[in-house]
């Protein structure tokens, strides 16, 4: 589900079989319904005058729930299968393949009681479970499991995975048709952010590229005193509350941000890395860490280092969190914790991540094109708490998207640095940069303030396809 704001809207399946007992199915509907509800989901089921309960028990039932499913087919973000009973597994596969739908589907089934195992109460989905996604498995169908092999839709466990499954629908839906934006070349140092835009392309992701000139030559025809660059100005001051920075460094950051915002605007993009180190530094004066920095924090991932790769690993965290995401340098041991490590960047961060952030200039540039051309970094501490690491690459000579997945924690630890970092602790860290390193993925790690690392496996591998190691 791309950042539109609406409610998250999943289909919902109900097995049933007939010599079970048909209250049970009543029963599970409207608990099933009450939950989603009161989870903000909107629903797409059968009434109870489509069929008995509103569950697929038959052939015909199958076809109908198929045709529902590919009527909602534009709203649709993904299904549950629920089994108040045993349920008729080749009903509820049927229907499944014969809506057409490549979606994430979720399979719960309700748990029993133990003082009503008597005919009049048993439903047996713990057993049926097992032989609707042996079904799945043999029409090949992928699909998500629950936690608990039954769970009760009010139980914590179901809420958690109704999350998870809701945060897998929104990678799954918002990958399809992805467009990212890749705003210059490659810079000339950087050949570890190589990759395939045709791997990307077969994936049904497109980049959309523009050179940077074109960019820096359109934010220099603006003027100044436009309604748009005045409100950009107005943006960069109020996030950042720059002290001792250059009203012409202000001034041409509003430029480029109008340029940006019109150019994301006009191509549909998603995500977008950008080209620095030094070309814009040289040609223009700033360092556009705040400009993507505001971004990020909009809805716009945005990558430095025109790492295209490292903006769809920020895509898929935002996407899975709903909330920003960054992009940050495996950079510095931490003394000799084995499990820690000091992530760092410029730095471009989302204001979100930090307990408080400035405005300032970059210190590693200023040496080699003069202080006054690098102003417009974002300086601060990311603030404690959970996270996940994310890093995709186009593994070209064997076609494939592949990436590296982990959570972790940002510590409360400080450090002597400039730029943007974290001190973050992830268990087993030696064993993933031993991964990172072997396999040849990239120093640069996307991050999100929350752990969604098993949707975003779930996502990438069950659904997508893409190898996750």
């Amino acid at each position: 589900m791309k950042s539109d704001g609406r409610s998250p809207v999943l289909g919902l399946l109900l097995g049933n079989r007939g010599f079970f007992p048909d209250a049970l199915v009543e029963e599970g509907r409207r608990r099933m319904l009450s939950v989603l509800e009161e989870a903000g989901v909107k629903v797409v089921a059968l009434s109870t005058e489509d069929t008995k309960y509103g569950a697929v028990e038959t052939r015909e039932d199958a076809e109908k729930c198929a045709r529902l499913f590919r009527v909602h087919a534009d709203e649709l973000d993904g299904i549950i299968v629920s089994l108040p009973n045993f349920g008729d597994e080749r009903a509820a596969a049927d229907a499944l393949r014969l809506s057409g739908l490549d979606l994430p589907i979720l399979v719960q089934a309700f748990p029993d009681e133990l003082d009503k195992l008597d005919p009049a109460h048993r439903r047996d989905a713990f057993c049926g479970k097992l032989s609707l996604c042996n079904n799945l498995v043999q029409y090949g169908i992928p699909f998500s499991d629950t936690t608990l092999h039954v769970e009760a839709p009010e139980s914590p466990e179901f809420k958690e995975d109704l999350q998870r499954f809701l945060a897998v629908c929104r990678v799954v839906k918002g990958l399809k048709g992805a467009r990212l934006g890749a705003v210059g070349a490659r810079p000339a140092a950087f050949n570890t952010v190589r990759y395939s835009e045709k791997i990307l392309e077969r994936h049904g992701i497109t980049v959309e590229t523009i050179d940077l000139s074109e960019i820096i030559a359109r934010a220099q025809a603006l003027d100044s005193a436009s309604q748009e660059v005045s409100r950009e100005l107005s943006h960069l001051k109020e996030a950042f509350r720059p002290q001792d920075i250059p009203a012409e460094a202000l001034d041409k950051m509003a430029r480029l941000s109008v340029v940006l915002h019109r150019w994301i605007e006009e191509n549909g993009i998603d995500a977008l890395a950008f080209q620095c180190w030094t070309a814009i530094e040289s040609l223009y004066g700033i360092v556009p860490c705040a400009v993507m920095s505001l971004l990020s924090e909009a809805g716009i991932p945005s990558a430095c280092e025109t790492d295209v790769m490292g903006a769809l690993s920020m895509y898929v965290l935002q996407l899975a969190a709903a909330s920003p995401a960054a992009l940050m340098d495996w950079n510095n041991n931490f003394g000799d914790d084995p499990d820690k490590v000091i992530l760092f960047h410029c730095s471009n961060l989302p204001c979100s991540f930090f307990e408080t952030c400035r405005m300032s200039y970059q210190n590693i540039i200023a040496g080699t094109v003069g202080k006054e051309n690098t102003y417009g970094t974002v300086v601060g501490r990311v603030t404690p708490g959970p996270a996940t690491f994310l890093r995709l690459s186009t593994l070209d000579t064997e076609g494939v998207i592949a990436g590296v997945v982990t959570e972790g924690r940002f510590t409360e630890d400080r450090v002597d640095t400039f730029g943007g970092y974290g001190v973050a602790e992830i268990p087993g860290l030696r064993e993933l940069l031993r991964k990172l390193a072997l396999n040849g993925f990239e120093h640069h790690v996307a991050v999100t303030k929350a752990h969604v690392g098993e949707a975003v496996r779930e996502a990438l591998g069950t659904y997508l396809g893409w190898e996750l190691l």
